[in-house]
């Protein structure tokens, strides 16, 4: 493809879930006309788009988990289903008139710094190319399907799917349905699956910890109320917002404080199932907080039936019609349904970020991800990442964590922009001092002393690469404004080595509006 076909733009954006979409609007709003939004799918939405399975719905209160400066006053339950806030985020990008930088079914297939250009290089799934002065990726920690490794899965011969990608044109009906894991996806699916088929076995490595949920539908008054007085709906938010906040004493501070959700997670289990013996299997023997805590009325019930079966033994193999465990028992199965989650602790596959001297991003991160602030890597120049490392939240909306990143991004582009400035790349070491602090702040918190094994924990280094340890509205003070004293803005100056690059001179495309001049600071500490 010649030079004269790449399409250039100042920012790209990866993703249309409520990061990419939330920098987009971000973007429009503060008059930037100059970007690209590039989704796989076609149509907006991301996680809420994609998974639509049975019972699909959102754990954190529909009044709190939208944008702040988009509110919607008519939510119909206190808990939106899937389909309501995939119309939610389809309705910002209509109103904020993103659709037009919006290039649906066109997904990503790599992004490459480019040295010599000062920008970078993206490739699409057509094999068209782009490039951009800012990369920001929207794409999630919860995007990348995880499948268990299970000895005879390519022999079997009945109909298997993963949560995310769930077959609705399969009948459940009159089916023998064997459902592996028991992640938050699962909770949610379980009842409507133990409803339809003949037959449920659901084998299970580890009970989650399973609290009631307070939903309901909301009510004409209340919508009425938020519509005509928005000032009402930003007071309940505030509440939520606070209620939700104390939550971090336990997870954080002190795990002790847990016992009291622990306490009425067993009255739960208690009241929703008669049999002793499934009591057992579905009580967990580690601290409540140390894997997600999950919500659910029915999920307990639905385990209760009699056409329901708990099955804690470890899968021996799968034959073309049959689940064994490794106590020798063989379970006759017509469909296999995958709730195991995602690859939160490898959240970008292999090949497909480079960042200066061609080096993939899963190299930089060989012992685990990690980020400046959960936004900005060392040696990949210009790229902000929504919903990065340690960025992840056990207690509250991470609608609220994504909007105090992309306040942090604007404050950086508007630094790059006054300052007529090109490039950024975060220091090594301030990037390896914070998460220093990080993971020391998660020394003696839920997750480390839980005894539990989850998927905030990378498997090769041991460290939780996933959850910030403390308040959101501590992250949102250290996210309110850019710290260029934490970054380069020479991109003749390599970092690794402390020498200056062999080039002379960076080459610049060439272009009809004037380059903005490099301003070259003082290499950080």
């Amino acid at each position: 493809m010649s030079k004269q076909s790449i399409v250039h733009h100042k920012i790209a954006i990866i993703g249309t879930g409520f990061s990419g979409l939330g920098m987009a609007i971000q973007l429009k709003q503060s008059g930037e006309e100059d970007f690209v939004v590039f989704e796989k799918e076609s149509g907006v939405g991301g996680t809420w788009r994609v998974n639509h399975y049975p019972g699909c719905a959102c754990d954190v209160p529909s009044h709190l988990y939208s944008f702040s400066f988009a509110q919607k006053p008519d939510w119909t339950r206190m808990f939106a289903p899937q389909h309501e806030i995939r119309s939610y985020l389809e309705y910002c990008a209509d109103q904020y008139k993103i659709m037009p930088h919006v290039r649906l079914k066109t997904a990503v297939n790599s992004a490459r710094w480019d040295d010599n250009n000062g920008h970078w290089r993206v490739e699409d799934d057509s094999g068209r190319q782009y490039s951009a002065d800012v990369l920001i990726a929207g794409a999630g920690g919860l995007s990348i399907p995880s499948y268990p490794s299970i000895d005879g899965m390519d022999k079997f011969k009945g109909k298997t799917f993963h949560s995310q990608n769930w077959d609705h044109d399969y009948d459940l009906k009159g089916k023998r349905v064997a459902v592996i894991g028991t992640g938050a996806s699962a909770i949610q699916f379980v009842p409507h699956v133990q409803r339809q088929a003949a037959s449920l076995s659901l084998y299970q490595r580890t009970p989650p910890w399973i609290l009631p949920k307070p939903d309901r539908a909301i009510s004409k008054v209340e919508k009425r109320l938020f519509k005509y007085s928005p000032r009402s709906q930003q007071l309940f938010r505030d509440a939520l917002y606070w209620l939700y906040e104390s939550r971090a004493v336990g997870f954080s501070f002190d795990p002790r404080v847990m016992s009291l959700a622990k306490h009425w997670a067993l009255k739960h289990i208690k009241a929703q199932i008669k049999d002793p013996q499934l009591r057992d299997k579905v009580t967990p023997d580690y601290t409540i907080g140390c894997k997600r805590i999950l919500m659910s009325d029915d999920y307990y019930s639905a385990l209760d039936q009699q056409n329901a079966e708990v099955i804690t033994n470890g899968i021996a193999e799968v034959t073309a019609n049959s689940i064994i465990t490794k106590d020798g028992n063989e379970q006759k199965v017509d469909a296999i349904i995958f709730g195991t989650g995602f690859k939160a602790t490898d959240p970008i596959p292999r090949g497909f970020l480079f960042g200066r001297n061609g080096q993939d991003i899963n190299d930089a991160w060989a012992n685990g991800p990690e980020a400046y602030k959960g936004t900005t890597v060392a040696g990949f120049p210009n790229l902000f990442i929504l919903m990065g490392p340690n960025t992840g939240l056990g207690h509250n909306s991470m609608v609220y964590m994504i909007e105090s990143q992309i306040a942090y991004v604007k404050s950086a582009l508007t630094f790059m922009s006054q300052q007529k400035t090109p490039f950024i790349d975060v220091s090594a070491n301030r990037q390896q001092d914070y998460n220093k602090k990080i993971q020391k702040k998660l020394t003696g918190t839920v997750w480390d002393s839980g005894g539990c094994q989850s998927w905030y924990i990378h498997p090769a280094s041991g460290k939780n690469v996933t959850l910030w340890p403390g308040f959101t509205w501590q992250f949102r003070l250290q996210t309110r404004s850019f710290d260029p004293s934490a970054y380069y803005t020479d991109p003749i100056y390599n970092q690794y080595s402390g020498k200056q690059h062999p080039r002379k001179q960076v080459k610049t495309r060439k272009s009809s509006s004037p380059q903005p001049i490099l301003q070259t600071t003082k290499a950080p500490a």
